[in-house]
């Protein structure tokens, strides 16, 4: 039994779109016609690499499964002429809902390897479906109900770590924060504590002081070696520049596999609006572009696996080998890195005390509700800094801009620049540097120093966000030539091969088959945009060093 009617998803809508006779004359030379009956299940909740369905006669409904203190659910019901499936079609997540027959009829079954290859190469039919399961994924994200539940408090590291990660892999959730009566109730009603915290609940399954490797892990994301793995190109990172090597890579004819140690999005992702980005005049979200650079790599087949740690890399005879953290190796003829670079810390008292609870690298939603129009502090002088600044006063918020340089112009875009000084909620502190940290649990003022006067001055802020300097993400790559900085060396900055050999290709390291691209490589210009034509520039350099070879 279920607790809530059926709900059927109206036909014509994005949703559930009407295929036409060529379309489904398309599917049906691929597919194999099956007998149904009611009572059976076309797959069930944690089965993954779903084959694709239509449906030809009779209903199924989609079903949430029951969860303690909740009843099954049906989700959505489809009919004849109608087809099932969302985004975990082509991610590889394990399903988090059940398809079962309630009235006999007969369905056309496609195999989930023969239907990734549709997406990748039928451009019309691949199109309408991938806008079907994007709008079914918002719906799921809008009414996760009880299929996933991620359990905190806010300003929680660990459970600000689980929500990104849920967030930008498109996970339909439920947040439950255990600071607030309701959260409380319904933690003790699951029948835990906050010994427990952050604390996931899935299918029935209960993770404990949750990690984002171990949600990924449960729902199928995490990677996992199967037999012969060996791939054309592994791309190290999944940033603008991971995600276009990637694309590019699959859409050329390379198995590819996307690793990140995090999610995907790289510093990109962070940020609250990008305006100078081409084709976008209103602007977009990194979180946004993120999306469509995801999905977009998906329907070409990329296989993308995060939480990945590459920890060592290394050249057996005619493959490169890497290892991740979790010990499994992956095989690849060549390698694109695009670890880009991260954030530094400041060498303040308490920071790692308050880092990822009250101070963050990042201005997304899910950061920018620590602030809530209170006061706030970010630190830096560049695009990021500014784009930050401008999106937390809009929140309703008083700023305070501390930038190091002796002015605001040096490193930031003009039009951000005008923005800025002219925003009565953004005060900016030029020549300055944060001193000092100040707080209990959550951070409640900060100490700014001029380097110009000596003079400080402490103001209240309830986070801090730090978008200062650079630190590449490189250090697991031994024995590749890098610049002072720890930038990967490229192409025309190495020597010429002394044997008189074949020199580095474009955005090549001095390890063979080893390329950059993005802002892990030295002299990258740490734009979006530059970091997606380097991506892709990279992979025509794979294919001659592949085709050579």
């Amino acid at each position: 039994m279920t607790d809530r009617p059926p709900f059927r998803v109206p036909v014509g809508s994005a949703a559930n779109p009407v295929l036409d006779r060529e379309s489904l004359d398309r599917l049906r030379s691929l597919g194999m016609t099956e007998e149904v009956a009611a009572g059976d299940t076309l797959f069930r909740a944690g089965d993954e690499n779903l084959d694709f369905f239509v449906m030809e006669a009779g209903r199924v409904d989609i079903i949430r499964e029951a969860t303690i203190g909740s009843r099954a659910r049906t989700v959505a019901q489809w009919q004849a002429g109608e087809f099932l499936g969302e985004l975990s079609m082509l991610t590889g997540q394990a399903s988090l809902l059940t398809a079962l027959i309630t009235e006999p009829g007969r369905v056309l079954r496609i195999p989930n390897a023969l239907f990734k290859q549709i997406m990748a190469t039928d451009a019309g039919l691949s199109e309408t479906l991938l806008e079907a399961f994007r709008a079914r994924r918002r719906l799921l994200m809008a009414a996760a109900d009880r299929t996933l539940e991620l359990f905190g408090r806010e300003g929680s590291a660990g459970a600000l770590a689980l929500r990104r990660y849920a967030a930008r892999m498109e996970l339909p959730h439920r947040w439950i924060d255990v600071g607030t009566d309701v959260g409380r109730a319904a933690l003790a009603e699951a029948g835990h504590t906050e010994a427990d915290l952050p604390l996931v609940l899935t299918r029935g399954t209960a993770l404990p002081n949750a990690t984002p490797r171990q949600l990924a892990e449960t729902v199928g994301l995490a990677f996992r070696y199967r037999d012969g793995d060996s791939f054309d190109l592994v791309v190290v990172g999944a940033g603008p520049a991971g995600l276009a090597a990637g694309i590019y890579g699959a859409s050329e004819g390379l198995s590819t596999l996307v690793l990140d140690a995090l999610a995907p999005g790289g510093q990109a992702a962070a940020s609250s609006r990008i305006e100078n980005y081409l084709g976008f005049p209103s602007g977009l979200s990194g979180a946004e572009l993120t999306e469509l650079g995801l999905i977009q790599a998906l329907k070409f087949g990329v296989r993308l696996s995060a939480p990945a740690d590459v920890v060592e890399l290394r050249h057996e005879e005619d493959r490169i080998v890497l290892e991740l953290g979790d010990g499994d190796s992956i095989r690849a003829r060549s390698v694109v890195v695009a670890t880009g670079a991260r954030y530094r810390r400041l060498p303040l008292e308490n920071w790692a005390e308050f880092e990822g609870g009250s101070i963050f690298f990042a201005t997304t939603e899910l950061e920018a509700r620590t602030v809530a129009r209170r006061p706030s502090v970010v630190v830096g002088g560049a695009n990021s800094a500014g784009q930050a600044a401008l999106y937390l006063a809009g929140l309703g918020g008083d700023v305070a801009l501390v930038v190091r340089g002796a002015s605001i112009e040096a490193k930031m875009s003009t039009y951000l620049v005008d923005r800025v000084v002219a925003h009565e909620r953004i005060r900016v502190h030029v020549s300055s540097d944060v001193t000092g940290l100040h707080g209990g649990e959550q951070l409640e003022e900060v100490t700014i120093t001029s380097s110009a006067t000596g003079e400080t001055e402490r103001v209240t802020a309830a986070a801090l966000f730090c978008f200062v300097g650079a630190e590449p993400g490189a250090s697991w790559l031994s024995g590749a030539a890098v610049d002072a900085s720890g930038f990967l060396l490229t192409d025309v900055d190495l020597p010429a091969p002394a044997d008189g050999g074949r020199g580095p290709l474009p955005f090549e390291t001095s390890l063979p088959r080893v390329f950059a691209a993005g802002d892990v490589r030295h002299g990258s210009m740490k734009r979006i945009a530059a970091a997606v034509g380097e991506g892709a520039s990279a992979v025509a350099s794979v294919h001659r060093a592949l085709a050579v070879r």
